[in-house]
């Protein structure tokens, strides 16, 4: 599949022709001077085109022969603007004003449950040049949006939990289609990174509940990464870090771009240099590789592929409470993923959405003897139709969703030992989904729809009614509240075991929301109520036996999140404050009786500031997080409960600064980044022993702490490129 995904792109773009290229650039705002952020740029009669960026700017390239043209820039809920352009005369940056069109549908936005990163939102909180710059994050998708409110940073694990949700509760989809493993693989206590480079994206919308009907399978949130769609331009990246090495070559022609992407990474340097709390026998060292070929087919359409395969493994030696005094584990993995989507309006006002993605997760795990494979592949397909003419005050979105899935397990006792175990299923899942963005007045517009998903695994189907309304308050601010009921089928390692006898999981969702945006600040207040039922529980001391699985779990979750971002009142510094208070309990898996689950922290805040520095042509970069104290069961407290211990509350600190030169003439960026600066020991957890001390009669333990006190970043980044060299004294967008 790698091979033949290599090859194509080179065999089609043989016969592209180049043509000289006039950059065009300018900015997009409304009636009251506000940036407007997804508005549609191009020049008419041509394929060359772009969206304007969150700030309002845009910038692409045209070959267009030489002659007259108009530059037209459009936006739903605006009255479309056009400017004559004369080529080949270098054109000067354009400026475009919209006028909002009366009685436009989706000029009330819902942001009920969202908070939105996508150009085409003015709700927008987190771009991708956030997620690359925010401190602590280190450019992964996950950390970054673990500063927003309505999620738990838990430490040891690096994925989204959303609201009292496990990880698994969130669900991520790229250009529409789900993603079954958005997460590279690891071992407990050592934290995931996401699978994709936020620079592959356009643009986030983030889901903390009561999110649209045409995504599903998930009982808290979802995310939503929508790609690029042409590459603005050709250029070649060469980065030298700390921790691994990459190259990447972009080429663009008029209507169809291409980017290859390399990297390796080598942590054993950098573990044999810095502190490190555990013992790495083998350093995490991976290598990957990705292909992205993007063809517009039209000036609306456009056809996408996205083929990416990683390969990693590791070994570590983590402190063990039993006599041993430390496990050994090892890890081993190859995954390949690939992404085809297209888009392309019809007739009567219908356009259509669709795509088919494939992958393939190869993980082997070794904890000491043990030998544990899991193989899963799956194939997604999704067809999605649009139409906006039947009325001017509503549209209709109508599709399907198909899965077909295998996983596997092989479990030995030791390399030379025969399986003893070696589970499987297979699932094939059918989706189907109807919603309309409606506007009943001016200030009033709504957004109702449904989701039915059959499991031919489980033998059951659902039906998930969702609703979201929103009041236009002012001109500056809204009133949003959506509900709906949510479905998931049980995690891979539950079906593995019993399957026939499980049900959908079910969540039902309450969200009212509070918006304030004007002159670039932000006040976003979410109060919430969400309720679970047909959670899976089983006995703990038998995990094996299907006969004590069943889906009589249940536990809520409530509390309101706060966000306030503010780019305006101090010149060059941007930051934003989050909190988010939760409460919640819940009785599923092995847990006795009803508890706080361990993955939750009742309160949760997050402060995130950049500063730019004009003169030392550098953005300074500060996070800091604290999380109340998370819930453990204790094995040596003498009062009974369950989950009645309490962890030290959550502290980090972490700084970063990215400098902007030219290095041989070529654009470059040199980024710093320390997270826990102060290596301030947290503790995720204890781990136990299996059997009292026989001279105290209590349980043996060991803190689960971070992998290293700090963790140090140092990378060069080189951007070469004759078109646009880059500007050095304009701050990172």
């Amino acid at each position: 599949m790698k091979r033949l995904l290599l090859l194509l792109p080179p065999l089609l773009l043989l016969a592209l022709t180049s043509r000289a290229q006039t950059t065009l650039r300018g900015t997009v705002r409304d009636a009251a001077g506000q940036p407007l952020p997804g508005v549609n740029v191009f020049v008419r009669g041509t394929f060359d085109g772009t969206s304007t960026d969150s700030v309002g700017r845009f910038g692409f390239e045209t070959g267009a022969a030489a002659g007259r043209y108009v530059v037209q820039a459009s936006l739903l809920g605006f009255i479309t603007s056009e400017q004559p352009l004369t080529l080949p005369a270098p054109a000067a940056p354009l400026s475009f004003v919209l006028k909002a069109t009366p009685h436009a549908l989706g000029s009330v936005v819902i942001t009920a449950g969202a908070f939105e990163a996508s150009d085409e939102h003015r709700s927008a909180a987190l771009t991708t040049r956030d997620i690359q710059t925010t401190a602590g994050a280190l450019a992964d998708v996950a950390a970054a949006f673990n500063t927003l409110p309505g999620t738990t940073r838990v430490g040891e694990d690096g994925m989204l939990f959303v609201r009292g949700g496990a990880a698994s509760e969130t669900k991520t989809y790229l250009d529409g289609l789900p993603v079954q493993n958005p997460y590279n693989a690891t071992v407990a206590a050592v934290p995931a990174r996401g699978r994709f480079s936020p620079s592959l994206f356009k643009g986030t919308v983030f889901s903390t509940g009561g999110y649209s009907a045409l995504y599903g399978q998930a009982l808290s949130g979802v995310l939503l990464l929508n790609s690029t769609d042409l590459a603005p331009e050709t250029q070649t990246g060469l980065s030298a870090t700390s921790v691994f090495l990459g190259a990447s070559r972009t080429r663009r022609w008029e209507r169809t771009s291409l980017a290859l992407t390399t990297d390796y990474t080598n942590l054993t340097p950098y573990t044999g240099l810095l502190p490190q709390n555990v013992r790495w026998d083998q350093a995490p060292r991976g290598l990957s590789s990705s292909v992205a070929l993007h063809h517009r087919t039209s000036q609306a359409g456009m056809l996408k592929m996205y083929g990416t395969w990683n390969s990693q493994q590791l070994q570590i030696g983590q402190p063990s409470p039993e006599p041993a005094g430390r496990q050994t584990v090892g890890l081993r993995s190859a995954n390949a993923y690939l992404n085809t989507t297209f888009r392309s309006p019809l007739r009567r006002g219908w356009s259509l959405q669709s795509g088919l993605a494939l992958s393939r997760d190869d993980q082997h795990l070794r904890p000491d003897s043990l030998r544990l494979r899991t193989l899963e592949q799956a194939l997604t397909g999704r067809v999605v139709l649009i139409n906006d003419s039947a009325n001017a005050r509503f549209n209709v979105k109508v599709g399907a969703e198909g899965l077909v899935q295998q996983v596997g397990q092989v479990v030995q006792p030791n390399a030379a030992a025969p399986t003893v175990y070696r589970p499987e299923f297979r699932e094939k899942r059918l989706a189907g989904f109807v919603e309309s963005d409606f506007q009943l007045t001016d200030r009033l517009a709504g957004r109702v729809g449904g989701r039915t998903e059959y499991s031919a695994l489980l033998g059951r189907w659902n039906a998930a009614p969702r609703l979201a309304l929103a009041y236009q308050t002012t001109a500056n601010s809204s009133v949003s509240a959506a509900y709906g009921h949510f479905y998931q089928t049980p995690d891979n390692a539950l079906l593995l075991v019993a399957a026939p006898r499980l049900r959908f999981e079910q969540a039902t969702h309450a969200v009212l929301t509070y918006q304030y945006a004007r002159a670039g600040r932000l006040l976003q207040a979410e109060a919430y109520h969400k309720t679970y039922t047909q959670l899976v529980r089983y006995d703990g001391r038998n995990p094996r036996d299907p006969r004590t699985y069943d889906n009589g779990g249940t536990g809520y979750a409530r509390g309101f999140d706060l966000l306030w971002r503010d780019r305006k009142t101090i010149k060059y510094l941007e930051y934003y404050l989050s909190y988010g208070f939760l409460d919640t309990k819940r009785q599923y898996r092995q847990d006795p009786v009803s508890a706080v689950p361990t993955f939750a922290a009742r309160h949760s805040v997050s402060v995130v500031a950049k500063y730019w520095v004009p003169a030392l042509h550098t953005q300074f970069g500060a996070t800091a997080s604290y999380g109340s104290p998370r819930r453990y069961h204790d094995l040596n407290q003498a009062e009974p409960g369950y989950n009645q211990g309490r962890l030290p509350t959550y502290q980090d600190l972490s700084l970063n600064a990215s400098y902007l030169t030219h290095l041989f003439g070529q654009f470059t960026i040199v980024h710093l980044a320390v997270n826990n600066v102060l290596a301030r020991p947290n503790v995720f957890g204890y781990r136990y022993a299996q059997q009292p001390a026989a001279a105290t009669g209590l349980y043996n333990r060991v803190a689960v702490t971070p992998t290293a006190p700090r963790m140090v970043f140092l990378g060069v980044f080189i951007s070469i490129n004759k078109q646009t060299p880059g500007n050095v004294n304009e701050r990172p967008e």
